[in-house]
């Protein structure tokens, strides 16, 4: 950030009678410190990024059979080696400026935990499943309550990891571990006979409780740790509502209240992901409106199309004016709540 500017534009501020003398050279001093690569998106970063997704998928669902066939022994080798080179590597060059490359190394070291885990269990003869089951590839295609300590070593080596190698990303692959468990965790809770109604259910209520951790770690550090929590968590709690069928047009209502009430939501903690979850909600429930209404009719196109367009009028209206809504909002709530709320503007 520093490079931005330079002592000669904070002296030309102090001047203008911007700057006190000798604030100058505390503030360059300030956004010296600040890590170099935090608040610019470059065409290095998508490279960064890809790279890293590659990375995560080559070693993840893209596994193929044949390095099931190489034996537990070897694959638990092999993940552990990449575990342990990705994160000296990226912790060296987290530290030594290069911020957004070492902790996306260090993400991808998370990432891998889960087969580490999987081959740890098939060697010591923990592994909760049948052989039929002993696909890695499967881990990201199917619900299953065995994989739950894989998604578990994935939380925990995440939290670790951040605490060696500070950098948002790292949730991410913690979230997606968080998601998998809110879907295996259904069959621990109802049993090998569970449903697509009880796997809804609790997808529902495992998001609304990540959401809730969520708000409560956001904006309690430097670092945005909380963006990928919601998520995850809003990917589990608006995809179990959303899968859910009410049967009832009153039930259909009370889903467009819901996405609604995250659309309110988005103001009071000043995140566009819940005014994206819950304006997806709401031209859903506005689609189908107009097809009932319109069904077979050459109005329901241009119906729906409005409804398209008033979203992104919204979301124009939304971006305008959205400190000035989340303080009015604020102001209504009790003060307890509002400290409770995460305080950093977005």
């Amino acid at each position: 950030m520093a490079d931005r500017f330079d002592a000669q534009d904070l002296a030309r501020a102090v001047t203008a009678g911007v700057l006190q003398p000798g604030q100058d050279q505390a503030l360059l001093d300030f956004l010296r410190q600040q890590p170099p690569e935090r608040a610019s998106f470059q065409l290095a970063h998508v490279a960064y990024y890809f790279g890293a997704l590659l990375i995560m998928g080559a070693m993840g669902w893209l596994l193929t059979e044949a390095w099931m066939s190489i034996g537990d022994s070897a694959l638990l080798l092999v993940a552990l080696s990449y575990i342990g080179l990705l994160t000296l590597v990226g912790k060296a060059m987290h530290r030594s400026g290069h911020i957004i490359p070492g902790g996306l190394l260090a993400a991808v070291a998370v990432s891998i935990v889960p087969l580490a885990v999987f081959a740890l269990e098939r060697l010591t003869g923990f592994w909760p499943m049948d052989d039929s089951q002993g696909d890695y590839q499967n881990y990201y295609r199917y619900v299953q309550g065995g994989w739950l300590l894989m998604e578990v070593a994935a939380v925990v080596a995440g939290l670790l990891m951040l605490r060696l190698v500070p950098f948002p990303f790292i949730v991410m692959p913690m979230a997606i571990a968080l998601w998998f468990m809110s879907m295996d965790l259904t069959e621990w809770v109802y049993g090998d006979g569970f449903s697509w109604d009880q796997r809804r259910e609790v997808s529902l209520w495992f998001g609304l409780g990540l959401l809730l951790v969520c708000v409560w770690i956001d904006g309690r550090s430097r670092h945005d740790y909380a963006f990928w929590g919601y998520l995850a968590g809003l990917a589990a709690f608006w995809g179990g509502l959303t899968l859910m069928d009410s049967g009832s047009e009153w039930g259909k209502a009370m889903y467009c209240l819901i996405n609604l009430g995250l659309m309110t939501v988005a103001l009071l903690l000043r995140r566009p992901v819940f005014m994206v979850f819950g304006a997806l909600g709401v031209a859903a429930y506005l689609g189908y409106l107009s097809y009932e209404v319109f069904e077979d009719s050459l109005l329901f196109p241009l119906v729906v199309s409005l409804i398209g367009i008033a979203i992104i009028a919204l979301g124009l209206f939304y971006q305008k004016h959205r400190e000035r809504l989340s303080h009015a909002l604020r102001t209504l709530l009790p003060a307890a709540m509002v400290e409770f709320l995460p305080g950093l503007r977005r």
